[in-house]
């Protein structure tokens, strides 16, 4: 299957690159990287065919991939009956097991199948534990689990050691996307199965339990991931995902490349809770939540979100209230081109570079085309979103504190509302409260108790007016000192200020 290549790629291409980490090119990988060619479920290894079931092979095939099996009671794991597959079907993959470190150059075509990257279970504290997929023109489809997967290979930031900026230079899952290439992974998940389990004292549910397996992303690591592209910024990487698109369990770095994820969930998802962290250098990272499983945020981190530089477009699913961008712990916008859309907004971070959120009183229809103009006319963003939405969010080097801007839609400008700017900047580390507390209430009295009296007053007995005012008579207005008096109600202006010292500013339209 194959996928267009957005504007956002061409943009990444021509002025972003320049602010990334240049990736490995083919020529400079080292002279023993394995060339993997696919045709059908035909696999070769640098023009020989690869072993079947040997698993002291450096690369050999088998039909054992890990999947969520139909006909198995409550005791097998957490799936339903979506999340099951009859084992003739799974039985029909081949997957290409890689035992060994190095660099694997992946070209073809494997039409069902799975790349499994598995260095046995100490690989994960050998930093030599390393394996490059240079990705070369390879499709890969996957119907019962994620079509490429690192099991055990080097952890370079154990229980996340490095806070939110993790160095990932030395980390054991690697991919890169050869310039000038198009690569194609459609993949799977598989739900929650169980390596053990405690059950309730009538047998009937479980209570407790130990997960044996459980992946659910189509392009997935067990180990921290980085994902680049070459000099030239112009390899593609299209990832088709019946869940989730690209998933890590601890952290995820995208250096380059055009990256784009079609999801039925999350795009992105790294999971170790406050500990993962998902940091973009540069590329062009392109989301469009589908929403096949009725929601999906954009990026979704279980920790930290970091955009230093390159282009972010994400779209959560249209159906549920999720976030183009959501993190547990901190969203930081340093740079690049970020365009993010979703129906809930999750608190950005104060960070390095300005950023304008959009609120709508009502959901918006995908096919319009938004763009962010500044005093004079120029376009600084330019976005038509495939999914509805109720926030935008766009951010970009050019904005600057202090400056007038307006959002038109088709070329229409839209009205900011009466009152509808408000910043956003938050001390480091704050998040917000999900419930406000209650009033202090008097030591001794509890809630729902009257309130305490004034002594020598009765309940029922009036309040006391102001001198000269008796009971009844409207409010005294303040008096009229010649200066203009701030109301409720302002006109609606088809602009707003990004107001100085506030990176981010959320403006509310009519």
């Amino acid at each position: 299957m194959r996928f267009k290549t957005t504007w956002l790629g061409v943009l990444c291409a021509l002025l972003l690159f320049a602010a990334a980490p240049a990736a490995l090119a083919e020529d400079s990988l080292p002279e023993d990287a394995v060339l993997l060619t696919f045709d059908g479920d035909s696999v070769l290894a640098d023009g020989e065919a690869v072993p079947q079931d040997d698993d002291s092979a450096a690369v050999y095939t088998a039909h054992d991939i890990v999947f969520y099996e139909s006909g198995h009671d409550f005791t097998y794991g957490e799936g339903t009956q979506a999340d099951e597959h009859d084992p003739a079907e799974a039985a029909a993959h081949t997957v290409v097991h890689i035992t060994r470190p190095g660099a694997y150059v992946l070209r073809g075509v494997l039409d069902l199948g799975q790349i499994a990257v598995d260095l046995v279970e100490d690989a994960e504290e050998d930093p030599e534990a390393v394996v490059t997929l240079l990705l070369d023109g390879v499709d890969v489809t996957c119907t019962v689990a994620p079509a490429v997967i690192f099991y055990n290979v080097y952890e370079c930031d154990p229980e996340g050691e490095s806070g939110y900026e993790p160095d990932l230079s030395g980390a054991g899952a690697r991919v890169l996307i050869a310039d000038g290439s198009e690569n194609n992974i459609s993949g799977s998940y598989v739900a929650r199965i169980y390596k053990s389990y405690t059950l309730n004292e009538a047998g009937t549910a479980v209570t407790d339990s130990k997960k044996l397996h459980k992946y659910d992303g189509a392009f997935y690591s067990k180990m921290s991931m980085t994902v680049s592209g070459g000099p030239e910024c112009s390899g593609v990487l299209n990832i088709r995902a019946e869940n989730e698109g690209l998933d890590t369990e601890m952290h995820l770095t995208i250096d380059g490349g055009i990256i784009n994820i079609f999801s039925g969930n999350d795009g992105v998802n790294c999971n170790e809770d406050d500990i993962s962290v998902v940091t973009i250098n540069g590329g062009a990272l392109t989301i469009t939540v589908e929403g096949g499983t009725g929601e999906g945020d954009g990026i979704d981190s279980n920790g930290w979100l970091v955009i230093n530089s390159g282009t972010v477009t994400a779209q959560a699913c249209s159906a549920s209230a999720d976030s183009g961008l959501d993190s547990a712990c901190g969203i930081l916008l340093n740079g690049g081109m970020v365009t993010a859309t979703g129906s809930m907004l999750d608190p950005l971070t104060p960070s390095d570079q300005c950023c304008a959120v959009f609120a709508f009183p009502q959901r918006q229809d995908p096919g319009v085309r938004y763009a962010l103009t500044g005093a004079d006319g120029t376009e600084y963003m330019v976005f038509a979103p495939d999914n509805s939405f109720t926030y935008l969010v766009m951010s970009c080097p050019a904005l600057t504190d202090g400056e007038s801007y307006q959002l038109t839609a088709d070329g229409d400008a839209l009205l900011v509302a009466a009152g509808g700017g408000m910043g956003m900047t938050r001390p480091g580390g704050f998040l917000p409260q999900l419930t406000a507390p209650g009033p202090q209430l008097p030591d001794g009295q509890a809630p729902g108790d009257a309130p305490e009296l004034p002594d020598g007053q009765n309940p029922g007995d009036a309040h006391e007016p102001p001198d000269g005012q008796s009971p009844g008579d409207a409010p005294e207005p303040p008096a009229d000192d010649g200066q203009p008096q701030e109301s409720a109600q302002t006109e609606a202006a088809d602009s707003f200020i990004l107001s100085p010292g506030l990176n981010s500013f959320t403006v509310s339209l009519s």
